[in-house]
C-alpha cells in the first residue's frame, strides 16, 4: 500500500512540465514517443472499421484545407523559435460517412472528419475553424494530458480504495462516491473545458495564419448552437464550455488572431 501511495505521488509530481505552444505547466506523463504509436494504432483500427470516402469535393476540401491548418501551425512553431517541434508529425485527413456531428484529431497528426459535421461546417472557413481547433489538440498535447489525469484519477482512486477497506460499508462507500465525484466535477471536467478553450483560441490562430476568415468561428457555433436545439447539460457537468461561451471567446479573440496572423504572415 505505501509504496503504491509513493508510486502515484511520484507519478504526479514528475508529470508536471511545460507545453511548448502554451508555454505553461501542464500535467503530462506521457512523451510523442509514446504517445503517437498508440495513436497510430488506434487510427489504423479506426479506419479499417470505417471506410473513407475518397474523390468527392468534400474529402479533397478537409485534405486541403488540412494542410493549409498544418503548414500554419508550421509558421506558428518557427515564429515561435521551433521550426523543428513538427518534424515527427505526420498529418494525415480522413472523411468517414457517419452521422455524428464530429471531427477529431490524435497526437501526431492523423485527423478524421464525419459527414455529418459538413453542414454545420457549411462552408470552407467552418471547415478551416473545426480543423484548427482539432489540430490545436494535438499541438497542445491534450491527448497526453487526458491520459494522465485519468491515471492519476484511477490511481488516487486505488488509494482511497485500500485505505478505505476497514471501513464500515456504508460509509466507505460514501467517501469513494464522493471521491468519485468529487474528483470529476473538481478536476477531470475543468481540465477538459480548459483544454477545449486552449484549442479554440489557438484554432482560431491557426485558421488566420492560414489566410480564412476568423470571423466565421463564432457563426459556425451558433450553428452547433441551433444544431443542438440549444439545450445543453450545466457547463460544471460538462467535458465543453457551453456553446454560448464558446462564441464569445472567439469573438473576442478574433482581432488577436488578425494581427497575430498579419505579423506572421509579414503583412
Amino acid at each position: 500500500m505505501k509504496a503504491t501511495y509513493i508510486l502515484v505521488l511520484l507519478i504526479v509530481f514528475s508529470a508536471c512540465k511545460v507545453n511548448h505552444l502554451t508555454g505553461k505547466k501542464t500535467f503530462n506523463a506521457f512523451s510523442n514517443k509514446q504517445l503517437f504509436p498508440m495513436a497510430l494504432q488506434q487510427y489504423n483500427s479506426f479506419l479499417k472499421e470505417n471506410e473513407p470516402v475518397v474523390g468527392t469535393i468534400e474529402q479533397r476540401q478537409i485534405v486541403d484545407i488540412g494542410k493549409n491548418i498544418a503548414n500554419a501551425a508550421q509558421k506558428y512553431f518557427a515564429f515561435k523559435g521551433q521550426p523543428n517541434f513538427l518534424k515527427d508529425y505526420n498529418w494525415e485527413y480522413n472523411l468517414v460517412k457517419n452521422a455524428q456531428r464530429n471531427a477529431w484529431c490524435m497526437p501526431g497528426g492523423k485527423i478524421v472528419f464525419y459527414s455529418g459535421i459538413l453542414p454545420i461546417a457549411k462552408n470552407i472557413d467552418g471547415i478551416a475553424a473545426i480543423m484548427g481547433h482539432e489540430v490545436a489538440h494535438a499541438l497542445a498535447d491534450h491527448g497526453g494530458q487526458r491520459m494522465s489525469i485519468g491515471m492519476a484519477q484511477k490511481g488516487l482512486g486505488f488509494i482511497a480504495d485500500k485505505a478505505t477497506a476497514k471501513q464500515p460499508e456504508a460509509k466507505r462507500n460514501a467517501i469513494l462516491t464522493a471521491y468519485g465525484i468529487g474528483s470529476s466535477i473538481g478536476a477531470v471536467l475543468p481540465f477538459s473545458r480548459k483544454h477545449e478553450s486552449e484549442a479554440d483560441k489557438i484554432g482560431i490562430e491557426l485558421m488566420a495564419i492560414a489566410g480564412y476568415n476568423v470571423d466565421e468561428a463564432p457563426i459556425l457555433w451558433e450553428r452547433m448552437k441551433a444544431a443542438s436545439g440549444g439545450k445543453s447539460q450545466p457547463e460544471i457537468l460538462s467535458t465543453h464550455p457551453s456553446n454560448q461561451r464558446r462564441i464569445d471567446n472567439l469573438k473576442r479573440w478574433g482581432l488577436g488572431a488578425k494581427v497575430l496572423a498579419k505579423e506572421i504572415n509579414g503583412h
